[in-house]
């Protein structure tokens, strides 16, 4: 039987929807004469998978029966259809000479591929990485994020305003597929991408795995970097750069006309690389000689990468696909790969990423997640200054990622110095995140841009060149470095959210310069969840954060300063504060008094906070309250631990009681226990005795934690008084019932009168939140004093000694130092 055209079985192969691997089967079985085994060995699989691909061929033809007669019936049925629009002879090119010349090609070019594509090196590698080693399986989605037709509400429902992330934006994309399965699919791909996605990572995955005989083994791969294609002396046509690609490997051995046959029967896997780095000079050359070669050997696997947004391409025969971001799993298989054989542990990186969600937000890059490793592996941490690592992220996307390639970029773009870009992107952070708008029209983001170019030397007076300018600089941004990114027809957002909350924070550092009035606008927002980080980073880039610092104290201390109530109970509680004497800092017995005697319970220690580990405040001062309060559960405020922090930050351990200071802690502790006690009893709407003789335990535990007479005498006197429930029994109800009320407000005008505890403060709700939101902004700038920033010993230690003071004793305190 002669053979049959590989473009005719390809084109039947088509029409009749088998998958890819039955199509390569197919091809090779009826363009061939070898037999079965053999064409399983050129493909590299079993003989039972090769009959059982061709026994899914034999369905989708609707042929039956057994053994070699399906063979036969399906090659007659193939040969009448050929016939039919092919009345000349079927051309005698011998099927065994077509493999043959595969396999010789395909071993002469095999050391070129290796080298060329099986290495990677970016950003500040010092040495290339094979890239088997490292490759993490790439996802693609077939619909391209930038043309869906959602509206802004539809994506707002994918993420809260408090948590805008991208894994977030993920949930509104249709599932993406394994790259793979999306080249098998589709025999002309186009995929595009964001800089730095992974596409030239991929292309050269391709070839390898082609090469390697583990992909398309029965094709010849082709990589070319279209750059240097289009910057060729002479300027070939495609067909004569892959011919002249062959050569240069040692297949100028063979003839023309056996290349030209590999082409023609469709045995070559095309990876065009890089569409967008062709300079406008030779982008019109590239795309017609695309077009043209694609169709006339149609036969052929075509993949094509581009940025998106960086040109409108059109080819009509080409699926246009997009390279999906990391999820969770290809950032764990990405980071335990990096870091295999290396000092520093995966599991610790993948830790550090975990706990925090602005860095995972980047790790989702495969170009940002190859800078986190790379920075972490370094150190064996992140950098303490988060907008340290943001800026060298965005180095890596607005300098060194095409600088390193020598990619020349739009002119129009490219008269913004990167300062100029970063000015202008910090404009549009600062208006949309004021407004709480994550994601903006592409009409708004033009606007922002026209407003910024206008003002620029040698910018046009022209409102419509303008406006025209605007498009193509919003483009631009997209294409070029990946920094604003279109999330579904005509809007936009930041790549990342901490892209946009670090341009937000360089307007009013950089931009603006830290002057009074931006730094007022910036603190304005303290008890604003959305602002925290953008306060951190603000903090992170200044020079000095004297300022600012200074500025989010006053604010801090001002949120109390119209409730009287509130002021009174600061008062207290650093009047109860001073009373105590301790070994250790009064904001420590500050803190412990304000969950003490609130209705709020604080799970925070801004002591602990505030020793670092190897400081001063941690060997003199470092003492941590574990405090077991669970008033949601009881009212009673059980026992308190006093905790000796070993390693601040990373593990506190209950060494030992420090027993100078328990006693005082442990006599208020009962104390405010007995009368909570009481009062239960008075409401008389609890089981009495068993209340009452938690109360009695309560006051004996009281007198025996103190050493002051005075209030021993007392308390006994008081406990003589009171009905006990294991000696009254029979009466204890009913004299608790008559006399309750009063041996309560006894009690508690006892504690006053002695302790100074007890005090009934009945905050209300707003009072409540309030009272939080305080407590909430003095952790936020303990938190900032910790977060690397740049401050001064004097401004340091004035804030830390005025944290919860009231206002009062603030004034009093620069009132003596005056």
């Amino acid at each position: 039987m002669q053979p049959l055209p590989c473009e005719f079985l390809t084109q039947m192969a088509r029409k009749y929807q088998l998958s890819p691997e039955q199509e390569e089967a197919f091809v090779e079985r009826f363009s061939s004469k070898e037999s079965e085994q053999a064409i399983a060995h050129t493909l590299h699989i079993s003989d039972n998978a090769f009959r059982t691909r061709m026994s899914g061929v034999y369905r989708k033809f609707s042929i039956n029966g057994k053994g070699p007669g399906k063979f036969h019936k399906l090659y007659d049925f193939l040969l009448k259809e050929y016939q039919k629009s092919h009345p000349s002879p079927i051309p005698d090119v011998p099927s065994h000479d077509i493999h043959a010349l595969v396999q010789e090609v395909r071993k002469k070019i095999k050391p070129d591929i290796q080298e060329r594509c099986g290495k990677m090196r970016v950003l500040d590698m010092t040495h290339p990485i094979r890239l088997n080693d490292i490759y993490t399986n790439v996802t693609i989605l077939e619909k391209i994020t930038a043309r869906r037709r959602l509206g802004i509400d539809e994506l707002l429902q994918q993420c809260t305003r408090e948590d805008f992330n991208h894994f977030g934006l993920a949930k509104i994309t249709k599932g993406p597929i394994p790259g793979l399965e999306a080249v098998k699919k589709h025999p002309k791909l186009m995929i595009l991408g964001k800089p730095g996605a992974g596409k030239t990572t991929f292309l050269k995955y391709l070839a390898i795995q082609c090469i390697g005989g583990k992909f398309y083994s029965h094709l010849v791969p082709i990589f070319i970097t279209l750059k240097d294609f289009a910057e060729a002396s002479n300027k070939p046509g495609l067909q004569e750069y892959i011919y002249q690609q062959l050569a240069g490997n040692g297949v100028e051995t063979l003839n023309f006309a056996s290349l030209r046959e590999l082409i023609n029967r469709g045995r070559m896997l095309i990876l065009l690389d890089g569409l967008d780095e062709v300079g406008d000079e030779d982008s019109k050359r590239i795309l017609k000689e695309i077009r043209e070669f694609s169709d006339q050997f149609r036969d052929n696997h075509f993949v094509i990468t581009c940025r998106i947004a960086a040109r409108e391409y059109t080819f009509e025969n080409f699926t246009e696909v997009e390279v999906a971001d990391f999820d969770d799993e290809q950032i764990v298989s990405f980071a335990t790969k990096w870091f295999k054989d290396k000092a520093v542990k995966p599991e610790t990186f993948i830790k550090r990423v975990e706990d925090n969600q602005r860095v995972k937000e980047l790790a989702t890059s495969p170009l940002l997640l190859t800078l986190l490793c790379l920075a972490f592996e370094e150190s064996g941490d992140f950098p303490a200054n988060r907008s340290e690592l943001y800026k060298e992220g965005l180095d890596a996307l607005l300098k060194k990622w095409d600088a390193k390639r020598g990619i020349q970029r739009d002119q129009i773009y490219k008269k913004l110095s990167v300062q100029r870009k970063e000015d202008l992107l910090s404009k549009m952070a600062l208006t949309t995140f004021e407004q709480g708008n994550y994601f903006f029209k592409q009409q708004i983001a033009e606007q922002y841009i026209t407003e910024y170019i206008r003002n620029l030397p040698g910018a046009s007076t022209d409102e419509e060149a303008l406006q025209l300018d605007s498009e193509r600089v919003l483009k631009s941004i997209e294409a070029q470095h990946g920094l604003l990114v279109e999330r579904a027809k005509g809007i936009y957002s930041f790549s990342h959210l901490t892209f946009h909350e670090y341009f937000t924070a360089r307007e009013y550092v950089v931009v603006k310069q830290s002057s009074e009035v931006a730094l007022q606008n910036l603190v304005s927002h303290i008890n604003d969840k959305r602002w925290r980080e953008v306060l951190f980073l603000a903090l992170g880039m200044s020079p000095s954060a004297d300022n600012l610092l200074l500025l989010m104290k006053e604010k801090v201390d001002a949120i109390l300063v119209d409730d009287e109530k509130l002021l009174q109970f600061l008062t207290w509680v650093n009047q109860k504060s001073l009373s105590v004497e301790a070994p250790f800092k009064s904001l420590t017995i500050r803190e412990f008094y304000i969950n003490f005697d609130s209705d709020l319970n604080f799970e925070f220690s801004l002591t602990s906070y505030l020793a670092k580990p190897g400081s001063e405040l941690e060997h003199e001062n470092s003492v941590d309250f574990v405090i077991s309060s669970s008033k949601t559960k009881s009212p009673t405020i059980h026992w308190l631990s006093i905790a000796l922090s070993i390693d601040i930050g990373k593990s506190v351990q209950p060494l030992r009681l420090l027993s100078l200071n328990a006693a005082e802690f442990e006599l208020d502790n009962a104390l405010i226990s007995a009368l909570e006690h009481a009062h239960k009893l008075a409401s008389a709407a609890v089981p009495e005795f068993k209340v009452g003789s938690h109360l009695v335990y309560a006051l004996n535990r009281a007198i025996t934690s103190t050493s002051n007479h005075e209030i021993q005498r007392s308390l006994r006197r008081f406990k003589q008084q009171i009905a006990d429930p294991d000696k009254d029994r029979g009466i204890f109800k009913t004299l608790w019932r008559a006399n309750g009320k009063a041996w309560t407000e006894k009690l508690k005008a006892l504690m006053i009168q002695h302790r100074n505890i007890g005090h009934d403060w009945q905050f209300s709700d707003e009072q409540k939140e309030l009272l939080k939101q305080y407590y909430d902004a003095n952790k936020l700038l303990v938190e900032s004093l910790n977060s690397d920033c740049y401050v001064s010993r004097e401004v340091r230690q004035k804030i830390e000694d005025e944290l919860l003071l009231p206002i009062a004793e603030i004034k009093k305190c620069q009132q003596e130092i005056l």
